[in-house]
């Protein structure tokens, strides 16, 4: 979502965007895909989330600042949380995301991420209401604020570890080309992935003691990764722990990232020294420490990577352990899996669509949203 309509007007109208359509390089097929309208009405969606507790609603974040519930195929006309007044939008500030910790059904509060009227990121909790569709708007719990030099490249990502813990994206603070250094620098959370304890009861939060940078003089032990432009969507595959982060690119290139379930934290990603696989400065440039992505694009399919999640679901099988992920600008999908040691990206579906996230319900069914209609729509395998 690092760039808006006015970035995809201006792709088209330079005739950028071209197909790719490659076959994974072992010949094995990749499934087909459809797309289906799930539910209208939604202003602006960032992102698509559930609270496993049973209930089966979907929840929407909308960027001026309310949360919606969506009961099956209908959005409930009374917001979940509207804070509206305390949101800074629009361009890439906002609401961003909510997460619900592991147990909410008992716990009754949850954690959104937001850029407030000074257009810094604040994370914060909120209670649940007597009404399980309604929440506290008075009952804000502001766990951390940090600082935003600009507009752009907020991150603003929230999720729950399989471990437990909150994870959160942190773009490098915006402009162009990370001029403060904060991909880079281990005393700043911008341009990081940050993994903080907000579930043992300390205030306003604990720093997991096997952080990997816990004890390290001139780090923030909040570092989980560093390295990262705009991690503006990430997720866990629900069946592995696997992390995948889609870092949004600076000029030419579109990023997937991986960390697997056994990492102890602390990969380097290689934002502002590399631009996905490639020298950004200086040219050429000390790769030595640095973690490559998984997956690449360059500029003529696309400008702004967001980020998916790995299909678990049960109604399509041929969809099992598919990585899907897909550009604001373009609207592409495309699918990635491993097959043995070598990662394989194929593309799945070339819509119109201005795909601002992706989502999935406690089943496991997937989804997506049109960040410019307001539509989420669901995504299944095809018949042929």
């Amino acid at each position: 979502m690092a760039r808006f309509l006015f970035s995809v007007l201006l792709l088209f109208a330079a005739g950028l965007l071209f197909l790719n359509t490659a076959e994974p390089q072992t010949g094995e097929k990749w499934p087909g895909i459809t797309t289906r309208v799930h539910v209208r009405g939604l202003t602006s969606p960032t992102h698509i989330t559930h609270a496993g507790d049973g209930s089966n609603r979907l929840f929407v974040t909308e960027q001026r600042g309310r949360i919606m519930i969506v009961k099956s195929t209908t959005v409930a006309k009374t917001p979940f949380l509207d804070i509206t007044g305390k949101v800074s939008c629009c361009g890439e500030r906002g609401l961003l995301s909510i997460a619900f910790p592991p147990g909410y059904r008992d716990k009754r509060y949850f954690y959104i991420n937001y850029t407030n009227k000074s257009g810094d990121t604040v994370i914060a909790r909120y209670q649940l209401s007597a009404d399980p569709d309604r929440a506290d708007s008075g009952s804000e719990e502001i766990l951390l604020t940090i600082k935003q030099p600009y507009a752009n490249h907020n991150g603003g990502q929230l999720a729950f570890g399989p471990d437990g813990y909150l994870y959160i994206g942190m773009g490098d603070g915006g402009s162009r080309g990370d001029p403060h250094n904060n991909g880079q620098n281990p005393a700043a959370l911008l341009g990081k992935i940050l993994r903080i304890d907000v579930e043992s009861g300390a205030s306003p939060y604990a720093v997991p003691k096997n952080n990997p940078y816990m004890n390290k003089r001139g780090y923030r032990p909040e570092i989980w990764a560093l390295g990262l432009r705009n991690p503006w969507r990430f997720s866990f595959d629900r069946k592995t722990g696997d992390l995948y982060i889609a870092d949004v690119g600076q000029e030419l290139y579109e990023e997937i990232d991986f960390q697997p379930a056994s990492s102890r934290g602390g990969e380097n990603y290689g934002w502002n020294i590399m631009e996905g696989n490639h020298c950004y400065r200086p040219a050429p440039c000390d790769r030595s420490g640095l973690t490559a992505p998984v997956a690449e694009y360059d500029h003529s399919q696309g400008c702004s990577v967001t980020g998916g999640m790995v299909y678990r679901g049960p109604k399509f099988p041929q969809l099992q352990g598919i990585y899907f992920y897909a550009d604001y600008c373009s609207g592409r999908i495309w699918g990635l899996r491993r097959s043995r040691a070598a990662w394989q990206t194929n593309l799945l579906s070339d819509t119109d669509h201005a795909i601002s996230t992706f989502g999935e319900d406690e089943a496991g069914n997937l989804y997506f949203a049109d960040h410019r209609s307001g539509t989420v729509y669901a995504i299944d395998a095809s018949s042929s």
